[in-house]
């Protein structure tokens, strides 16, 4: 039916191209012209008439409870903008590939399963909104749409991502993959280095790749509601240098890796419902700069500790040798604990720092 359905639209935009009267098409059957109706919105037919004597842009026929797209579709090749959002579409034509001048695709709240590989043909797409469908995967021919700059793919079923998505979608800012069920996001990641925002809140996911660390131009991060499954945080989270926001909370995460206080450009971390050790809960209510206080506090302790026995491991050291190297490091090391505390308190925290940083300095 959804073929025959097609064929009668084809007749029509070639009626319509060679200027005859579509009204006319399928009247000698009123069951035909009743199932056609059903099919097809008189809207989209007169887009298809209107395209044919002009140049046609933008096409929003959000809300309109289309159950179909034509493959006819594919030749209004003038197509910057096509907003197909809050409808009832199960599929996406092939043909869309033709529409190679096609910047923003809005496709959300509709029924898809899936996206046809042809959607990788699509080197002008700038802006892709997927969310809200039945989506189990991405074909890999989107990692193809390297001039993608937004992408959401939010509350969908998505339980993985293509493996090059990170290699070939370089120019991609905002990325929003939240309500979905992914359960590790791939090594490629890394190589995202455009992206400003990522939203993977309420996944599944166990961590983080350690590739996350060159995303240095990231400014939000948002990992909340991952509940049982996110742990722990690697390391390399210390690397994102222009994190502005981050939002932890309602995961099961016990300790915060050190690294987190060189996030100097961080100004709101939420860590709600996660059984938080390090740093402790009267920490954490004092706010970011109290956070990452404590965490340098705790690494220079451990340093401390560890400077002696790794001094003495090493072959060939004099000991004037040591005292020189140890008095450097100390130095070194001290300034830049003195350094934050000086920020937090100019920052207005509200507690002493002596309670988190001078017990044994």
């Amino acid at each position: 039916m959804l073929k025959d359905a097609e064929q009668r639209l084809e007749k029509i935009y070639e009626t319509a191209v060679a200027g005859g009267d579509v009204g006319s098409i399928g009247e000698s059957s009123g069951e035909k012209s009743s199932e056609l109706k059903e099919e097809v919105n008189e809207e989209v037919i007169g887009i298809l008439q209107e395209a044919s004597g002009k140049s046609v842009e933008r096409v929003d026929l959000s809300g309109r409870q289309l159950r179909m797209l034509p493959e006819a579709f594919g030749k209004i090749h003038s197509l910057i903008v096509l907003n197909l959002s809050n409808n009832q579409l199960m599929v996406v034509p092939d043909s869309i590939a033709s529409l190679e001048n096609l910047e923003e695709l809005h496709l959300s709240s509709n029924l898809l399963e899936s996206l046809p590989d042809s959607i990788g043909l699509l080197c002008s797409l700038k802006i892709l909104d997927v969310s809200g469908n039945k989506l189990v995967t991405l074909p890999d021919s989107i990692c193809h749409c390297r001039s993608l700059v937004e992408f959401d793919a939010g509350f969908n079923k998505l339980s993985y991502l293509p493996t090059n998505i990170g290699y070939e979608l370089v120019n991609l800012r905002r990325l929003s993959l939240s309500f979905n069920k992914l359960r590790s996001l791939p090594t490629s990641f890394g190589e995202m280095k455009s992206l400003r925002l990522l939203d993977v809140h309420f996944n599944e996911l166990h961590g983080l790749p350690l590739s996350f660390g060159n995303l240095t131009n990231l400014e939000i991060l948002n990992l909340s509601n991952n509940f049982s499954d996110l742990t722990k945080l690697p390391d390399t989270i210390g690397d994102l240098i222009n994190l502005k926001e981050l939002d932890l909370s309602n995961n099961q995460i016990h300790e915060l890796p050190d690294t987190i206080s060189r996030l100097d450009n961080l100004t709101v971390l939420k860590l709600d419902e996660n059984p938080l050790v390090i740093p402790p809960k009267e920490v954490v209510v004092e706010g970011v700069e109290a956070v990452k206080a404590y965490m340098i506090k705790r690494r220079l302790d451990i340093l401390l500790a560890e400077e002696p026995e790794i001094m003495l491991e090493e072959v060939g050291q004099t000991p004037t040798g040591l005292l020189t190297r140890s008095t450097s490091w100390l130095s070194g090391t001290v300034s830049n604990v003195l350094g934050t505390v000086a920020g937090y308190l100019g920052g207005g925290g509200k507690s002493d720092p002596d309670h988190y940083l001078n017990q044994q300095l």
